[in-house]
């Protein structure tokens, strides 16, 4: 009863008191809302906010698919569009617009170690895809404390779909530009390469970054649109024919390597320039070190009997000696503890036209005699053959000639020893004895007829030119030109084959071999000029060079003529015509 009195009590003294259904009065009468409504109420009050969070958070998501799907396309996981790549290079054309080099879109892969959890999950993964990769280099890349680490430069489209399949967090694809040459080897040292980074290495890659492209790449200002196309000098055609010749040659007469070179006599244009062995510039690396060497206009060679092309053009254009002159090659010469004779030695006088038919030694050291060393050595100053050669290719090397000239290093240079010079030099400075007189610097650009005339350099007399067409013309009919020879297109030249220098002596049994040409000879359009490095017969025996470059001058003479527009005229004096039955 205690209790209950008490609760009674409690009740009496209270201001309100419960009304029907849940709410309670007041002692002055004024209904007060209950317990159970106000919780209600509040319930609707949380429901809403969360429903209006809700709306709002999906407005967001809703609001940001809009924006995406407005915005610039973006692929952070394949190859982007052209205009967010890369600076591009421009392409290289040939003479006619074959593309010899151009970009190509690619992409590299990388990682973001710091979000690697697993580096040897990863590695493992990735092995899958890329078996040749090094497992102990990529885990200290995806171990290492940086950011960003290249995992594998210019990937395949395949291998970019296959790692994407692979899920692999912490790795990624930047897409890039890659420099393709669609013709491989086949001028591999005139359009030369680029590194991995896209920037030239060598051959005309490395000119076009000369020329500006790469320093506007180191301060960031290249663009990423398609460059201006730059056309190169080269018949890609003539250049495969080249290639060819000497590839099939280095192999015929097991030589350790062999060049040649095509060019226009009148404008110094580069029609085609090969050296062999050659790599692939798709793959640099991929090949023999060998094939890195530029022969034709970086290697420096003594060129033989070729030379006595211009120890006559010298003897000549000093007006001391005609086509008429005599020179006594019955005795051999000896001076400061030499010998020097004739390989093919008649034992007689010589005529001019016989001194060059016969390739005398005794002949041409008697011409050279008779100049003297200075006037010699101006000379072959003159034609450019004792000076570093000028031209657009970086690879260019700088003939090499005696300290002091005395009289014993005239008397060898005339026959083409004791001077070193580039194969390609030799050829222009052939060029100038045979075009009319004009020395004309070699470039591997286009180039007018009038161009040309603006940079040529009178070198020789136009009588003298007369003269040296009509020797070689001479020498290619009746002397050892006569391999060379291409029915209807009038060759003429000069072989040369000189002793290569084995442990500090010339060796008798390995020569080097080159034959300088040019043709129509009446008129020369083009010089050819070929060469081929220790050439040896099926008995292992040396082969001169009428037997092994002037063959490989015909070939080439007779296979590409007709792509360089020159007409075969057949008769004495041109007018049959070739009928075929």
């Amino acid at each position: 009863m205690a209790f209950l009195s008490r609760v009674m009590v409690l009740k009496s003294r209270a201001h309100f008191s419960a009304g029907a259904r849940g709410v309670r009065i007041s002692e002055d009468g004024v209904k007060i809302e209950g317990t159970r409504k106000r919780k209600a109420t509040q319930a609707r009050t949380r429901v809403g906010l969360i429903m209006a969070g809700f709306v709002a958070f999906y407005c967001v998501i809703g609001g940001r698919l809009v924006y995406y799907g407005t915005m610039h396309p973006e692929a952070t996981s394949s190859i982007m569009p052209a205009d967010r790549l890369m600076a591009s290079r421009p392409d290289i054309l040939d003479r006619n617009g074959e593309v010899l080099a151009t970009d190509i879109r690619t992409v590299s892969l990388f990682a973001e170690p710091h979000k690697i959890v697993d580096p040897d999950e990863v590695i493992e993964k990735l092995r899958m895809v890329l078996p040749d990769i090094d497992s102990k280099q990529i885990y200290t890349k995806l171990s290492s404390k940086s950011r960003f680490q290249w995992l594998r430069r210019q990937l395949t489209p395949k291998q970019q779909s296959e790692i994407l399949a692979l899920g692999i967090p912490g790795i990624g694809f930047r897409p890039e530009k890659r420099r393709f040459y669609p013709g491989g080897a086949t001028a591999a040292h005139v359009v030369g390469y680029v590194n991995i980074d896209n920037r030239g290495v060598a051959g005309m890659e490395r000119y076009i970054d000369s020329q500006g492209l790469a320093d506007l790449a180191a301060v960031g200002m290249t663009s990423d649109q398609p460059l201006e196309p730059v056309h190169l000098s080269i018949d890609i055609r003539v250049q495969a024919i080249l290639r060819e010749v000497l590839m099939s040659n280095i192999t015929k007469f097991k030589a350790k390597g062999a060049g040649g070179v095509v060019l226009d006599a009148n404008t110094g244009e580069v029609l085609a320039m090969a050296s062999a062995p050659d790599f692939d510039p798709n793959d640099p690396a991929g090949g023999n070190e060998d094939g890195w060497l530029n022969r034709m206009s970086n290697g420096t060679f003594e060129m033989g009997s070729t030379f006595k092309s211009f120890t006559l053009a010298m003897a000549l254009d000093t007006g001391k000696v005609n086509l008429n002159s005599s020179f006594d090659a019955r005795y051999p010469i000896r001076i400061g503890g030499y010998t020097i004779k004739d390989f093919h030695g008649q034992g007689r006088m010589l005529s001019m036209p016989e001194v060059f038919q016969y390739s005398s030694n005794i002949g041409t050291a008697k011409m050279a005699d008779l100049v003297g060393i200075d006037g010699h050595k101006e000379f072959l100053t003159r034609l450019g053959l004792l000076s570093k050669m000028r031209t657009e290719l970086p690879e260019v090397a700088q003939p090499s000639q005696p300290r002091e000239w005395k009289k014993i290093n005239s008397i060898t240079i005339s026959f083409g020893h004791g001077v070193s010079t580039t194969p390609l030099q030799t050829a222009v400075a052939g060029a100038a004895l045979v075009n009319g007189g004009h020395l004309i610097e070699p470039t591997f650009l286009p180039r007018t007829k009038d161009q040309a005339t603006a940079v040529a350099e009178p070198v020789i007399k136009p009588t003298t030119s007369n003269n040296m067409r009509w020797l070689f013309d001479w020498n290619g009919t009746n002397g050892s030109g006569r391999n060379a020879l291409v029915e209807g297109f009038n060759v003429g030249g000069k072989t040369g084959t000189a002793d290569k220098v084995i442990n500090g002596r010339y060796n008798h049994d390995h020569n080097f071999n080159a034959f300088l040409a040019a043709f129509p000879i009446s008129n020369p359009q083009y010089v050819v000029l070929t060469f081929i490095d220790d050439p040896r017969s099926e008995t292992d025996r040396a082969v001169l060079a009428g037997n092994s470059a002037a063959p490989m001058v015909k070939e080439i003479i007779r296979r590409s003529a007709a792509i360089l527009g020159v007409k075969p005229r057949f008769g004495q004096d041109g007018s049959a015509m070739l009928v075929s039955y």
